[in-house]
Parts: C-alpha cells; sequence; structure tokens
C-alpha cells in the first residue's frame, strides 16, 4: 500500500481532484524553473563579491543544465520505483538546502556543487519529466491540455522569477536570492505532502475522464531502480518511433534554448539593439509561450499530434531562416518575438502523446526523459555552434539558416512516427 494513502485526504470533487493535483505541480515546476534562472542573475554580482571569472560562474550553471536535461529519465524510473510523492519531496528539500547553502560559499567548487550538481539534479526531477507523469497517470481525457498547463509552468517561472531575482540580486546582498528560491521550495512541501497522492488510485479514485465500469488495470510490479530505466530505453531504441521523437526533440533544443536562447541577445546587439530592449523580446516571448504551450495541449486532444508538430516545426524553421535578412525594426523583431513565443515549447503536447501511443502510459514518462535528453543535446549544440560560426564568420546569419533548415527537416520526420496503441502492460498479480 502506498504510503501517499496514509496523508492524503480523502478528496471531495471525484475525478476532478485531479486538477487539484496539476495546481499543486503547476507551483512545483514554476518554483523550479525559478531555481534554473537564478545563476544568470548572479553572475555580476558573484564576480564583484568573490573575483571569480564569468567562466567559472558560466561553467557551474552548464553543469546545472547538462544534469537538469539527463536526469529526467531517471527521475521518472524513480517516480515509479520509490513513489512520485517521495522523490518530488526529495527534490524540493535537496533544491532548498543547495539555494540556502549557497548563502555561505566561500570557494568556486562550492559553486559548482551547489548550484551545478545538487540543483541540476533536483530541478532536474522536477521538471517536464513530472509533468508527463502527472499528465499520463491522473488523465485519460484532457490529457494534452493538463500537459499544455505543466509545460507553460516553466515560461511562467521565467517571467514571475526572474525580474524578482535580478531585483533582489542587485539590491546590495545577491545572498537575498539564494533565500528567496530556499523559501519557495520549502512553501511547496507541504502542500506536495498533503495534496498530491502517488497515483489517483492511493485515494480510491480513477484518472480523470476513465469509465468507472471499465477501470485500468493496476500496472504489474518492476525491477529495480536502473533496470526500469534502461529496460525502457532498451525497448524503445528498437523503434523507430523513438528515434523519430528524440530526432525532432533534439531540433526542438537546438533551435530554442540553444540558439536563441543562448544568442537572441547578442544577434540583436549586432543590429545595434540594446542588451535590455533585446532581453525584453525574451521575456515577451515567455508571454506567449504560456498562452501557445497551453493552447498546443488543448489541439492535441483534438488533432493529430503528427500534423501539429509539422505545423510547429515547419513555421518554426522558415521564422528563423527569414528573421537574419529583416530589418531589426521593433515592427518585425515583435512579430518575431510573438510568433517565436507561441511556439517556443508548443512541442511538448503532441511529442508526449505520440510517446504514449507508442511506448504505453507507465514506459511512456521514461521514454519521454530520455527524449528529452535529446533536447538538451540539441541545445547544447545550438549553443556552441553559434558562438563558433559568429566566430568564425562575424556573423550569425550562418547559424540561423542551419537551424531554420533543421526546423523544416523536423516538420517532415514529424509526418514519419507512425500512430499506434502500445501493447497492454501485463497486470499484477
Amino acid at each position: 500500500m502506498s504510503s501517499s494513502a496514509n496523508t492524503a485526504p480523502v478528496p471531495r470533487l471525484g475525478q476532478r481532484y485531479a486538477f487539484v493535483v496539476v495546481g499543486v505541480i503547476f507551483f512545483c515546476l514554476l518554483f523550479s524553473a525559478g531555481l534554473r534562472a537564478t545563476p544568470s542573475v548572479l553572475l555580476d554580482p558573484l564576480q564583484q563579491s568573490f573575483g571569480w571569472s564569468r567562466s567559472i560562474i558560466s561553467l557551474a550553471a552548464a553543469i546545472g543544465i547538462f544534469f537538469y536535461g539527463m536526469v529526467g529519465p531517471f527521475a521518472a524510473a524513480a517516480m515509479d520505483h520509490f513513489g512520485l510523492r517521495r522523490v518530488v519531496l526529495a527534490s524540493l528539500v535537496a533544491m532548498a538546502i543547495s539555494s540556502a547553502a549557497s548563502a555561505y560559499m566561500t570557494q568556486t567548487w562550492h559553486l559548482i556543487a551547489l548550484w551545478g550538481l545538487f540543483s541540476g539534479i533536483a530541478s532536474g526531477a522536477v521538471a517536464t519529466v513530472l509533468g508527463a507523469t502527472i499528465a499520463n497517470r491522473w488523465f485519460v481525457r484532457h490529457r494534452g491540455l493538463a500537459m499544455g498547463i505543466l509545460t507553460a509552468s516553466t515560461a511562467t517561472g521565467n517571467l514571475i522569477f526572474l525580474p524578482a531575482l535580478a531585483a533582489l540580486a542587485s539590491s546590495g546582498d545577491w545572498r537575498r536570492a539564494g533565500w528567496a528560491v530556499a523559501i519557495a521550495r520549502l512553501v511547496m512541501v507541504p502542500l506536495v505532502w498533503k495534496l498530491v497522492p502517488g497515483r489517483p488510485a492511493d485515494v480510491g479514485l480513477l484518472p480523470y475522464g476513465s469509465d468507472p465500469a471499465n477501470p485500468p488495470a493496476p500496472a504489474a510490479p518492476r525491477a529495480g531502480f536502473m533496470a526500469t530505466t534502461f529496460g525502457a530505453l532498451k525497448r524503445a531504441s528498437r523503434t523507430r518511433a523513438f528515434w523519430y521523437l528524440f530526432a525532432t526533440f533534439w531540433v526542438c533544443g537546438f533551435t530554442t534554448n540553444g540558439l536563441v536562447g543562448t544568442h537572441l541577445i547578442a544577434l540583436c546587439g549586432d543590429h545595434g539593439i540594446a542588451p535590455v530592449a533585446a532581453a525584453g523580446l525574451l521575456s515577451l516571448m515567455g508571454v506567449f509561450d504560456l498562452i501557445g504551450t497551453t493552447a498546443s495541449g488543448w489541439l492535441t486532444d483534438r488533432y493529430d499530434p503528427r500534423k501539429l508538430l509539422f505545423v510547429y516545426y515547419g513555421l518554426r524553421g522558415v521564422s528563423l531562416i527569414i528573421l537574419p535578412y529583416t530589418n531589426f525594426s521593433f515592427y518585425s523583431l515583435s512579430i518575431f518575438a510573438v510568433f517565436y513565443g507561441l511556439d517556443w515549447i508548443a512541442t511538448v503536447p503532441p511529442t508526449l502523446r505520440l510517446a504514449s501511443d507508442a511506448f504505453g502510459d507507465r514506459d511512456a514518462p521514461i521514454v519521454f526523459g530520455w527524449i528529452v535528453a535529446g533536447h538538451q543535446i540539441g541545445a547544447a549544440t545550438a549553443a556552441w555552434m553559434g558562438g563558433a560560426i559568429r566566430q568564425a564568420t562575424g556573423s550569425y546569419l550562418t547559424a540561423f539558416v542551419i537551424s531554420g533548415a533543421t526546423g523544416i527537416l523536423a516538420a517532415v520526420i514529424a509526418l514519419m512516427v507512425k500512430r499506434q496503441r502500445a501493447t497492454p502492460e501485463p497486470v499484477a498479480a
């Protein structure tokens, strides 16, 4: 029997309690996004306080990003093996401790350990794979919408935390930013403990939209934690669907976090636009990303996700190719920011739907974690490529054209994914 059943309240909302769970996890993901945004506002304060080089501080941030992406499949398997609530609570506490402890760091290895290793692993467990696990466990109907809402929390977290953390970090004591992040994590601990059961069955419920006359079968027991993680990858890697989805999500990271997220401000600087104004474009993208990703979830519940991905990647690719040839006026950049914001991570709900169709509801979060790892690899590749091309040619033109071409290629690959329902998983004895 799950320990969740001993403390979670018996819900009076019936299947609608799934939306309470979504609400709590939304804020967990939102605060996790705030943690990932913190190093960007600490660059100058840490330089001024300790004299540390920008490269060392950036190294800590890069290590955090790496573990944030790579821990996903292991986190999904841990939720299945040890219990979702235990993993989320442990991650929240770890994030809070690492953030609070940073107020006392004095050496660069402290920075790398706290803002790199520990925060990367902990925040990676409270990320997209958590949203995928919640959507698959708690929803049969409106699953795409639930995933869209949870995915959009990342953009919302950046919108809320970046300005606030920047103000705290520049207030004369950068440690206030670390304490604020720690307190935000601790606030969520009692809410998760009280309101988030591991599964609907732990509180006598069925997933939202389930037919009470035909409830889903209990999940069969799994092997060990590592066997579960790599077993799901082994099964998935034998299919074309996995490699197609991995490739398209690699392009997703390549064309968003990697190129635009890393180099847009520098590209605008090449055209005489001040960094503050260019940063405002990224904030505008964040606003419209919240709208676009939620809408994408709604559309995923109603339309073929392959066709949605074809549209998202195709339009994204064309816009990247066109951008360097615009006049970089206020109007052209605003149009680009609105359009690109709507498309930023709209790819997540349809990608998860295709993964669930191909690999089953239970394996899908773990397989999706491996697919998300491809996203981070693509992002890292584009971040390096953009700088290398700019250094070699003096222009970002080639980098944006290459990135746009990968978007068009991803659109074609998305149509090659065959939709199929996975073989039902064995029922526990």
